[in-house]
């Protein structure tokens, strides 16, 4: 038995020691030698100048330490002599082989001496950590078996390669994704880019024809336009009346007329007559579509010189099939055209009641002097109440009926307005 007491020893060392107790029958003990425990100070103090940064890098130190071979810690490793006696060669490579095992590290764990040294060492941490609990030191399976942190280090690198593996991966299906988009945004573009060229090659063609359209339609207009304004109301009545083609070829130049102006004076007078009673009645002369009879409650009479829809009733503006003296508002929105104003007035004078109101828009170029025009239209038997002469293209004026003038008909002065000649654009 005292030889597995000894099986530690290195492998020269124990098969001199059991050839010596076998077969010649010494039995002395090795003395450790100078030189071996030079080489154990020197050994610790190599681990000991290792600053530990954490508590758990520490005790991985002292467990260095402890952990240094037994021939270092005062056993002589030194080799002894031989002996000249002959000995079995089968039994000693027998013994050799059983104390090379045993004194191997990695195998440490399946002799009983090292068993017990570990579990002494487990021990001894385990007291430690308890006695260290408030300092929080680290958790014990990290402290029971050094083997333990470098799995876990393995396991935790592994850990970061799959990750770094997903990662990669997850990063070029990004960008594929991204590929993808990027393409599908650019054939988008492509696409509207094709439709807008198509839509302005159609436009530029469509256009082409809508210009030329449109000057003939601004050419006619403008010829019938100097018409109406050179010729008294039941002459253009007449000439409308024979070609229906030209007042709608007149009204269309109108509308094109409309939308280039900043302002339309018809909303204006609409916004006006909403805020009168709802039980006055209009009478809408040159009414045109008679957009005035659409947007108000009031009762309105759309007069014209051709009737454009149902709402509209042809007539000469001149002599108006209107009662007497039955009107509480008269409109002439940019419709004193002809020469014969004089009767347009009187008309409106005749049909409108006592103190009813005449409401005049028309283009501020037609006026020499609108103060002049202001006091004829007294003698009209209409007083001026409120004026707007504020914008650029248009006068408005509110006047009030203050006396009958049907029986002096033809002692009233001519009243006359520039023309409004539209130019060639």
């Amino acid at each position: 038995m005292r030889i597995f007491k000894e099986s530690a020893w290195e492998i020269d060392v124990t098969g001199d020691k059991l050839t010596n107790e076998l077969f010649i029958g010494r039995k002395k003990k090795a003395k450790p030698t100078k030189i071996s425990v030079n080489i154990l100070q020197a050994e610790k103090k190599s681990i000991l100048r290792k600053k530990p940064k954490s508590k758990v890098a520490k005790l991985a130190r002292n467990a260095e330490i402890i952990n240094l071979p037994a021939a270092r810690n005062g056993v002589s490793s030194k080799k002894r002599k031989s002996s000249d006696s002959t000995i079995n060669e089968t039994s000693i490579k027998k013994w050799k082989s059983e104390s090379h095992k045993n004194s191997d590290p990695r195998s440490s764990a399946n002799a009983n001496n090292s068993a017990t040294e570990l579990s002494l060492k487990k021990n001894k941490k385990l007291k430690n950590l308890r006695n260290s609990s408030s300092t929080k030191e680290p958790s014990i399976a990290n402290l029971t078996d050094g083997r333990d942190n470098s799995t876990t280090d393995v396991q935790a690198e592994m850990k970061d390669d799959k990750n770094l593996t997903n990662l990669k991966v997850s990063t070029k299906v990004i960008e594929s994704r991204i590929t993808i988009d990027r393409l599908q945004k650019l054939l988008a573009e492509k696409q509207q880019h094709d439709s807008i060229k198509i839509y302005k090659k159609s436009t530029e063609q469509k256009s082409l024809r809508d210009r030329m359209l449109a000057r003939l339609k601004s050419s006619r207009f403008r010829y019938l336009n100097e018409q109406m304004y050179n010729s008294e109301s039941w002459s253009s009545k007449k000439y409308f009346k024979e070609d229906p083609d030209a007042f709608l070829a007149y009204h269309e130049g109108y509308q094109l007329q409309v939308e280039q102006w900043p302002l339309n004076p018809l909303d204006t007078i609409i916004a006006s007559i909403k805020k009168m009673p709802k039980d006055y009645i209009v009478a809408d002369f040159g009414c045109g579509e008679a957009r005035l009879a659409a947007s108000v409650t009031q009762k309105v009479h759309s007069l014209d010189l051709v009737a454009i829809n149902d709402k509209v009733t042809t007539c000469d503006m001149a002599h108006s099939s209107l009662l007497t003296g039955r009107i509480d508002v008269v409109v002439f929105c940019l419709s004193l055209m002809g020469t014969n104003l004089t009767d347009y007035l009187t008309e409106a004078n005749r049909v409108l009641k006592k103190d009813g109101i005449l409401k005049i828009a028309e283009v501020e170029s037609r006026f020499n002097d609108v103060d002049e025009f202001i006091k004829t239209l007294g003698v009209y038997g209409f007083v001026n109440t409120w004026k707007d002469l504020s914008h650029n293209l248009f006068y408005f004026m509110d006047f009030k009926k203050d006396a009958d003038v049907t029986k002096k008909r033809s002692k009233l002065p001519p009243l006359v307005l520039n023309p409004c000649l539209y130019k060639k654009r």
